[in-house]
């Protein structure tokens, strides 16, 4: 017999009859302490404030965060210890509602209406299973992976019946630590063992990650032949056809995903980007509608996604004035955004220039001029500047709408802070062909690629001189502040000095604005933590 006396339960419902009758069945199962909730961001604050030990949380609460929403945003916040059950309870029975449950992985299911005997019985075999994943759970609490690993095989080697858990706990450490070898001959071993639906998920993005996108398709084909209702496989195809460059059959394998799954956030973001960028403003508008719903109570809501779905509402019109009904809702998504994200200059200045653009296509020049201005003030004191997507996108409704000298001044500092990206590059000399832009970074460009060589091969002092020089020329471009950095850095390791410390935090300091969203984010981010430790 399991003792619950000492456990602490939380009960979550809109329902304040099927709170009551559920604390009854758990007083009945000696359980002394009990908190409840009727909503989901009322849950979330208890949990701020409380550890509990089983939470059983409704689907569907209504107005407010849904059961999916608030365990995503426990897990996003810390909130929600391993060692947690977390049961979903839900009398839903459609394909939508129980997908969008199963996909955010609680640790069990429950539909309603239940007794306390199939209560207490799916229970004790949580309990069971997080008792005997103890070690394995006080690792993941301590963010060890390698005491994850070790866990595992001890685990493993005393009481096999769990050791479908730990293998996927194994897994998950060895991807983790980086050690891709290991990983790929364990999911390989699994899956010609007994092909189990995570870890074909796990290879497929495994290879996809590795660039080895043939051999990620074949994984997510045959994958989806044994679970054709996985959304996770077809997102995994999808993705391969996109890094093919092939977005007609990324948007159509998203499309499958989502008539299994639809309440995924994610995937309408993405779905709505892909079918934007296919010129099908019909299934974008759809999808971005359907994540602007989906993202009023979540904890990921994008305002991107306000903006893409006032784009493809403008862009569907082409060169015509939108639709009266078009009209309005780009202007209420757009007020949307700027009362959810007033204090973001960068996006206020975005929105003002989509609404102007949508505006100048109906004849009203007076508020379409009066819009940009006002995005010109914000754009000129803005402490971020846009991401190189988002910068070529400004540039480009810059031009439509009139301001050339803007624009070019927008794309000049795309190509000092991107240049050395040849993709960036390319879609700015698509944009113009001023020689004082395209040409600015050669230099610095060939200064970087030489300190690159020189830092490969270990000649840290002379890759720290060119990537100085490099910098010298473009101040404000990304990579060659963090490469000079990392240049610093290593010397430092070796002879300690405060002036090179000094400049290598210079350095730092100079991209601190870099966007969360560039992938050298993490490598931002990770520089500052090592200098700071020295």
């Amino acid at each position: 017999m399991i003792d619950y006396s000492k456990k602490r339960f939380l009960v979550v419902d809109d329902f304040s009859e099927f709170r009551t009758s559920v604390t009854g069945m758990l007083r009945l199962m000696a359980v002394k302490n009990v908190d409840a909730a009727a909503r989901g961001e009322e849950a979330i604050a208890m949990c701020r404030n409380t550890a509990y030990d089983v939470i059983l949380h409704d689907y569907n609460l209504g107005a407010g965060k849904n059961g999916q929403q608030v365990l995503e945003e426990l897990h996003h916040a810390g909130l929600i210890s391993p060692h947690c059950i977390f049961v979903m309870c839900t009398a839903e029975s459609s394909q939508a509602m129980v997908m969008s449950a199963l996909e955010c992985e609680p640790d069990a299911y429950l539909t309603k209406p239940f007794n306390r005997a199939s209560l207490q019985q799916r229970l004790d075999k949580l309990v069971e299973r997080k008792l005997a994943l103890k070690p394995i759970l006080d690792a993941q609490a301590k963010r060890d992976q390698n005491a994850v690993l070790a866990a595992c095989e001890q685990i493993m080697a005393s009481n096999k019946r769990f050791a479908p858990q730990c293998l996927r706990h194994k897994a998950g450490a060895l991807k983790a630590l980086g050690k891709h070898a290991e990983l790929e001959a364990l999911l390989t071993g699994l899956i010609a063992d007994r092909p189990m639906p995570w870890a074909l998920v796990m290879l497929g993005n495994h290879w996809l990650e590795r660039g080895e996108l043939d051999r990620a398709e074949e994984i997510f084909t045959s994958a989806i032949r044994q679970f054709p209702m996985l959304p996770a496989l077809f997102d995994g195809l999808a993705a391969v056809h996109a890094a093919r460059g092939a977005t007609d059959k990324a948007q159509e394998y998203l499309e499958q995903g989502l008539r299994i799954s639809p309440n995924s956030l994610q995937r309408q973001h993405d779905l709505g980007k892909l079918a934007k960028a296919n010129g099908d403003y019909d299934k974008a508008i759809r999808a971005f509608r359907q994540a602007v719903d989906l993202g009023r109570h979540s904890q990921f809501r994008n305002p991107d996604d306000h903006l893409d779905l006032a784009a493809s509402l403008n862009e569907q019109a082409g060169d015509s004035a939108p639709a009266p009904k078009a009209l309005l809702e780009i202007r209420q998504t757009l007020g949307d955004l700027g009362k959810t994200w007033k204090d973001d200059a960068q996006l206020v200045a975005r929105a003002n220039l989509l609404h102007a653009s949508a505006l100048a296509k109906t004849g009203d020049q007076t508020t379409a001029d009066k819009l940009v201005a006002e995005a010109s003030t914000l754009m000129a004191d803005l402490p971020t500047f846009f991401s190189a997507d988002v910068a070529l996108e400004v540039a480009t409704q810059l031009k439509q709408l009139g301001r050339e000298e803007q624009a070019e001044a927008v794309l000049s500092t795309c190509a000092e802070m991107y240049g050395d990206d040849a993709k960036v590059m390319d879609a700015i000399a698509g944009q113009t062909s001023n020689p004082r832009i395209l040409n600015a970074g050669v230099q610095a460009q060939t200064l970087n690629r030489e300190g690159i060589q020189a830092y490969q091969q270990q000649a840290f002092p002379q890759a720290l001189e060119l990537f100085r020089q490099a910098r010298e020329l473009q101040p404000r471009n990304i990579s060659f502040a963090l490469n000079t950095a990392q240049s610093l850095l290593r010397l430092l390791l070796s002879e300690p000095s405060a002036e090179l410390k000094a400049e290598c935090q210079q350095c730092l300091a100079q991209v601190s604005t870099i966007p969360v969203t560039d992938p050298r984010h993490a490598r931002y981010e990770k520089l500052c933590k090592t200098v700071a430790s020295l």
